[in-house]
């Protein structure tokens, strides 16, 4: 059968869903240490990310120590995508399931680094999501594109390309055990794959 997002996104989902009991706690550990020595963080003056969802990479300990160092963001759902608020306690839980901030009137336009969950990601280094559309939508409207980190607690990509266009390109995806970049690959005429890399330093 031909790897399409839907299917791709059914399988990372079941992936996702019988692994969520096994040793997640661990591989979110390893991710969460993956991500605070990760340069280009360190570097960062500001950095959207998100409060996880149940299947989605624990990340809140990174969450503890960014906020303590930087301006972190979190996603607030307006309309058909969202707002960056600052990240502050307590939380609300909205549409979703999806825990929040309090909103604010700032207009925050500008980021450093991004760290996006994904379900699946393709060959290119594009992100299959729940299938909302959001975080496309979001990062379309940026004027500026930050350096953007996709996370998974349990890898689940394929090698063909299978998005669109629109969909929302990783320029790296961090995973418990392995990190990949984004390539040019004269190969594939110059088009941009997703790499194994040994290190993310």
């Amino acid at each position: 059968m031909a790897v399409s997002k839907v299917t791709l996104r059914e399988k990372c989902l079941k992936r996702l869903q019988m692994s969520k009991s096994h040793n997640k706690a661990y591989r979110d550990a390893l991710l969460n240490q993956q991500l605070l020595r990760h340069s280009k963080l360190s570097k960062a003056k500001s950095v959207l990310a998100f409060w996880p969802l149940g299947m989605e990479p624990d990340i809140r300990s990174t969450l503890g120590t960014l906020r303590r160092q930087k301006k972190v963001y979190l996603p607030f759902m307006e309309d058909d995508s969202f707002k960056m608020v600052p990240f502050r306690l307590p939380l609300e839980a909205k549409k979703f399931g999806i825990y929040e901030p309090g909103n604010t009137n700032r207009k925050i336009k500008k980021i450093d680094v991004a760290i996006v969950p994904a379900v699946g990601v393709d060959g290119e280094g594009r992100r299959v999501g729940f299938g909302k559309g959001m975080y496309d939508r979001f990062f379309a409207r940026l004027r500026k594109k930050p350096y953007i980190i996709f996370v998974q607690s349990e890898l689940c990509k394929t090698t063909n390309y299978i998005c669109d266009d629109y969909d929302v390109k990783a320029d790296e995806l961090i995973t418990p055990h392995r990190c990949y970049s984004i390539m040019k690959d004269a190969y594939y005429g110059k088009r941009n794959t997703l790499r194994r890399r040994h290190s993310h330093a």
